[in-house]
């Protein structure tokens, strides 16, 4: 995957909060601002991905715990069925 040059223009109070930050974790205000922004990309992606999974196995029950699949017939749980 190549790069692309992104070119931003901002205020220079906020350039020196961003810098701040970025030299308390010790990068650069260009790696500071990438990895922020792949954060908050991979944070949407993910709540998607829960939001997806929600609808997909149904809602939470009435008081805020998952629903429970339902129990198959006793026929198909018994190991002995069929054998004498």
């Amino acid at each position: 995957m190549g790069s692309t040059v992104l070119s931003l223009r901002i205020d220079g109070e906020l350039l020196d909060r961003l810098r701040s930050h970025a030299a308390k974790r010790g990068m650069s205000v260009q790696d500071y601002v990438a990895r922020t922004l792949i954060r908050e990309d991979f944070d949407e992606r993910f709540k998607t991905a829960v939001d997806e999974t929600e609808k997909f196995y149904g809602a939470e029950g009435t008081e805020g715990e998952p629903q429970q699949p339902p129990t198959p017939p006793r026929d198909h749980v018994r190991p002995s069925a069929g054998i004498a």
